[in-house]
């Protein structure tokens, strides 16, 4: 097979890439020149699993088909895993797609392109930390609901014991750590204002975070907001306070053993280790290192989000944020339309900042928003940051779909939870 553009990863930047393409290009041409490739069927917005997580979203409601969505947007799509690159003859090799016992249900595969970009995004790290087996992530979907299982048997089990206690420790209080204990807190009380007195739990939680402070990259004035909003929800935090090895029913920091049923890890991000095996220049977090066009070390292959090493500002990098994703996205599209029309596109990538919101429950949330002209910041909190934090999900998903059907889909699902609830106990 062959496409001028083939795009590996269809997390938020990548899918808008491919969607943005398509819907330019036309309804045939688009499907001829753009191929996006990903590991799963269907898409989540990556900010969204902590909830499918607690179970406050159910992801087979909110997921939405590749090849739907490839179809009404005019590009390509097939399922597969990069196993390879090779650089000279212009072609990508995909891992044999396997089904739950292990048998091949599709062999490998050669894909070649004109210009390929990387959009596989990034995985947990651990820092060398004994005993991360232990432990749940939340990278992928299947992480999340893998997840969302236990903890429903943790609850089964809770409400029928003696103690009528059920432990959770989180390490890492960046955004997902601090999210996923608001949106635990709220499942919990949920589930237990529908039980009878004799079953109900108490749910205890940890958040364990080595830096001085919670939400350590976003300002001190949200992180001391967040960190009162999760107190007065019970939620126990812990600041400087580094994590020595994970048990299987607890953590071993350095200042004390902290018992815990069920343990999450959300302190830390990575890119791939296999990233280092495709040939491309990378860094020491294995993310593949770009320039001011998002180009990689070899010629024709772009890389974006997570991934991507892109210089920003005062030596920092563009951080791993959806919205820089987004606009890498809406850059690269004027890039490989540029060369497609072999109107080469000389200006650089430029990010900027507009702020950054934490969801901390159905009504509430905290955020700075960047300023224009002014260079100030706006603080938000309340239900006012809550649905501008829901805003950046509609926004999302009118890149995919469209202003119409993103409206029809928020009032299909607002009706539905109305129905049968926020939480998802099956």
């Amino acid at each position: 097979m062959h496409y001028d553009i083939v795009i590996v990863g269809g997390g938020a930047g990548g899918l808008e890439l491919a969607a943005s393409l398509g819907r330019t290009l036309g309804r045939h041409s688009g499907q001829e020149k753009v191929l996006l490739i990903d590991r799963a069927s269907f898409h989540i917005w990556k900010p969204t699993l902590h909830e499918v997580a607690a179970g406050t979203l159910d992801a087979h409601q909110e997921g939405l088909s590749y090849t739907t969505l490839a179809r009404r947007n005019h590009f390509s799509f097939t399922l597969g895993e990069l196993g390879g690159v090779d650089h000279q003859k212009r072609h990508i090799t995909l891992a044999p797609v396997l089904d739950i016992q292990g048998q091949v249900l599709v062999p490998e595969r050669h894909i070649s392109y004109r210009w390929l970009v990387l959009a596989i995004g990034s995985g947990s790290n651990f820092f060398g930390t004994p005993g991360a087996e232990h432990a749940y992530v939340l990278e992928q979907t299947l992480d999340a609901e893998r997840f969302h299982q236990r903890l429903l048997t943790a609850f089964v089990r809770t409400a029928f014991s003696e103690g009528k206690l059920l432990s959770l420790a989180i390490v890492g209080a960046g955004a997902t750590g601090v999210e996923l204990s608001a949106e635990l807190i709220e499942a919990h009380q949920e589930l237990t204002e529908g039980l009878s007195k004799e079953q109900r739990f108490r749910l205890d939680i940890t958040i364990v975070e080595a830096a001085p402070r919670i939400l350590a990259g976003l300002p001190e004035k949200i992180s001391h907001q967040a960190q009162v909003a999760l107190q007065r929800k019970q939620v126990k935090v812990l600041t400087s306070t580094r994590v020595q090895a994970i048990e299987a029913d607890a953590l071993v920091t350095d200042q004390g053993r902290i018992p815990a049923d069920l343990i999450v890890w959300a302190a830390g991000i990575k890119a791939a280790d296999s990233n280092e095996r495709l040939g491309l220049t990378t860094n020491r977090s294995h993310q593949f290192v770009v320039d001011a066009q998002l180009r990689t070390s070899a010629e024709g292959i772009y890389a974006m989000g997570d991934c991507a090493a892109c210089e920003w500002e005062s030596g920092r990098l563009v951080p791993a944020r959806a919205q820089a994703a987004h606009q890498q996205a809406s850059y690269l599209k004027q890039v490989l339309l540029g060369l497609l029309k072999e109107r080469p596109v000389s200006a650089p990538f430029q990010y900027r900042d507009f702020g950054s919101l934490v969801s901390l429950g159905e009504n509430k949330g905290v955020g700075n928003l960047m300023g224009g002209l002014s260079g100030r910041n706006f603080f938000v909190e309340g239900l006012i940051a809550k649905w501008m934090y829901m805003s950046l999900h509609l926004n999302h998903h009118r890149a995919i779909i469209g202003t119409i059907d993103t409206m029809v889909l928020a009032l299909v699902r607002l009706l539905q939870r109305r129905v049968s609830g926020r939480l998802k106990l099956h």
